[in-house]
C-alpha cells in the first residue's frame, strides 16, 4: 500500500486525511461483510426451500403410488362396531359391489334419492349386525346420494337382504348398468345427511376415511366435520389437505359426495 505525503500540508492534516480514508474503507469492509452474510443466508434459505420442494414431491409420489387396500376403490368406512361398510361410486362400482363383493350374510342399503350408491355391510363371520352399524350404513347411502348436492337434510333409505337384489326385471322394464331390482320386504330408514372425514388410525400411510360422524370419531384421532355449504370440492379439499398435512388431495376428493361444503365446528 502506497502512502502519499502532501508536503504542503502539515503532519496533522496528512494524518487526519488518512484517518478519514481509513474510516471510509472500514465502512466499505463492513458493508461487504454484511453483503456476504446476507448472500449466505439467502443461499441457505434457497437450499432449504429446494430441499422442502424435493421432499414434498417425494412424499406426494409416495401418497399417489402407495398400494391401496381393495376397499379404497369404493365408498367405505369402518363402523363403530368394526364392520367394513362399502358402497359404489358410480354405475360400474355399484355393479362390482353387488356382484363381486356381496355375500348372503351381508346387508344391502340403497336410497330412493337419485344417485344413491348401493351400500353393503360386510359380515364375513355371520355375526349379528348391531343397530348402530345399520344406521351408519343407511347414513352413508343417504349422504352420498344427490340429496347432499340438493341441500336436503334427510333421505329415505331401505335395507334388504342380498337375495332380494337382482338384475331380473319385470316384463317390459329395463335395468341400467349400476341399477338393480329390489323384491320383497324392506326395512325403512329416514337418514340424516352427515359427513365426517379424517385420517384412519393405526395405518402405516395416511389413509383418508369419510363417513358417518360416529364411525369417523372412533377410528380417526384427527378428523373434522363437513356440512353442506358454498365451497366446491377442489376448494374444500385443499383446506383439508393442509389440515391433515397431506401432499396431494386426490384421496380427499375421492372421499367426498357431489356438492359443496363447509368445515363445521362440533
Amino acid at each position: 500500500m502506497k502512502i502519499i505525503i502532501e508536503l504542503d500540508k502539515g503532519v496533522d492534516k496528512n494524518a487526519s486525511m488518512y484517518f478519514e480514508k481509513s474510516k471510509k474503507l472500514k465502512k466499505k469492509i463492513e458493508g461487504v461483510k454484511k453483503a456476504i452474510i446476507n448472500a449466505e443466508e439467502k443461499l441457505k434459505k434457497e437450499k432449504e426451500k429446494e430441499k422442502n420442494i424435493l421432499e414434498s414431491d417425494e412424499k406426494k409420489e409416495i401418497e399417489k403410488n402407495r398400494k391401496k387396500e381393495w376397499y379404497e376403490k369404493f365408498r367405505w368406512f369402518i363402523s363403530t362396531d368394526d364392520f367394513m361398510v362399502i358402497g359404489g361410486k358410480d354405475a360400474s362400482s355399484n355393479e362390482s359391489v353387488i356382484k363381486k363383493h356381496t355375500e348372503p350374510q351381508d346387508l344391502v342399503y340403497h336410497s330412493e334419492a337419485p344417485g344413491s350408491p348401493f351400500v353393503v355391510i360386510k359380515n364375513p363371520d355371520s355375526k349379528e349386525i348391531p343397530k348402530s352399524t345399520k344406521l351408519e350404513a343407511a347414513t352413508l347411502a343417504a349422504t352420498f346420494s344427490r340429496a347432499w348436492n340438493l341441500g336436503l337434510r334427510t333421505a329415505e333409505v331401505f335395507e334388504v337382504l342380498p337375495n332380494q337384489v337382482t338384475k331380473e326385471a319385470k316384463s317390459g322394464e329395463f335395468v341400467p348398468k349400476g341399477g338393480f331390482m329390489i323384491y320383497g320386504k324392506r326395512t325403512e330408514y329416514n337418514s340424516s345427511l352427515e359427513l365426517g372425514i379424517g385420517i384412519l388410525d393405526q395405518s402405516e400411510h395416511k389413509i383418508v376415511m369419510s363417513g358417518p360422524l360416529s364411525a369417523v370419531k372412533k377410528h380417526c384421532k384427527k378428523y373434522t366435520i363437513l356440512r353442506q355449504g358454498d365451497l366446491k370440492k377442489g376448494e374444500i379439499s385443499k383446506k383439508l389437505m393442509k389440515l391433515f398435512n397431506l401432499h396431494t388431495n386426490d384421496d380427499i376428493i375421492s372421499a367426498l359426495p357431489s356438492g359443496k361444503f363447509n368445515i363445521a365446528k362440533e
